[in-house]
């Protein structure tokens, strides 16, 4: 990291294939990899990020695209949030597309990728609370043709992290064929950045409910236990119906879990939460209540 004026890389290496670009990372260690350069050109041009050599991602084809294997979507991690949003692709994953559409401007859409969404991980990347509800796992290509599988929430989470010479070459995410959302809430913090946001897939086969927050923590949050509630008030086997008052209370119990309330003082009262934050947590499962009922319309 750097305070001083961004200085041009002194190499570009614009590799064909996803082994040639592991390759030249491997052989220039300082190197960094870029694919749409939205949040690495604003970190250059900031004066955060002087990058010694930069490896273009841009002319890999085999990660542009996606392909079908077991079950699965086997999603390239060059795929922009433009390509994702259009109609094809929502078909296939409608939580992601929704996310896609809701990652900015079109500049933005039209350049970044999934790969550098899940490899800069910030915390409001739109894509992640999707990526974690659905429990996508990544494949990482190494040196030597190494292949590797990681859980997406493991690298978000600092669990495993990408070693020297990695890429993220693929995104394998099951298809569920059933009723997926993605919602957020923006403020004044930058077109389209969320304050807080809610992926929620159904999982008819095993009659389950997965749900993640994004942008209120480092990393998305999976409310475990209020899955686990809700899902044994859903009648699986009458379209899906539940009572209205659950709706509701699956929203305060997302939040609760993920906004706990604070520690008790020496005398045993909990104090109250800070207004901004108290209002962030109504957030949170106003989007979660609202997630919820629209998979189940």
């Amino acid at each position: 990291m750097s305070t001083h004026a961004p200085q041009a890389a002194q190499a570009v290496t614009l590799p064909t294939t996803l082994d040639e670009a592991v390759a030249a990372l491997t052989a220039m260690p300082a190197a960094v990899p870029v694919a749409g350069g939205t949040d690495l050109m604003a970190a250059v041009n900031s004066g955060q990020l002087r990058p010694a050599a930069l490896v273009g991602l841009g002319k890999i084809s085999e990660i542009r695209g996606w392909q079908y294997l077991d079950g699965h979507a086997l999603l390239g991690a060059g795929l922009t949030h433009a390509r994702m949003g259009r109609p094809d692709f929502a078909a296939l994953i409608p939580a992601l597309a929704a996310a896609a559409r809701a990652a900015g401007p079109p500049h933005i859409r039209n350049a970044g990728t999934l790969g550098g969404n899940i490899a800069s991980a910030a915390p409001t990347g739109d894509a992640l609370p999707v990526l974690a509800a659905l429990e996508a796992t990544l494949i990482v290509a190494g040196p030597g043709g190494a292949r590797r599988e990681v859980p997406v929430s493991h690298l978000l989470a600092g669990m495993d992290v990408l070693r020297p010479g990695e890429l993220i070459g693929y995104v394998r995410v099951p298809l569920l064929h059933a009723p997926q959302v993605f919602l957020k809430a923006t403020g004044r913090t930058g077109p389209g950045r969320a304050v807080a946001s809610v992926a929620l897939v159904l999982d008819p086969a095993r009659r389950g409910v997965r749900c993640a927050v994004g942008a209120i923590a480092p990393m998305p949050l999976r409310p475990l236990d209020a899955e686990q509630w809700v899902a044994q008030l859903i009648d699986w086997d009458n379209n899906r119906a539940i009572v209205p008052e659950a709706l509701s209370a699956f929203g305060e119990y997302v939040a609760a879990a993920c906004i706990p309330d604070a520690a008790p003082g020496e005398d045993g009262t909990v104090p109250p939460l800070p207004p901004a934050v108290l209002h962030l947590r109504r957030t949170v499962a106003a989007l979660a209540r609202r997630a919820l009922g629209r998979a189940l319309s």
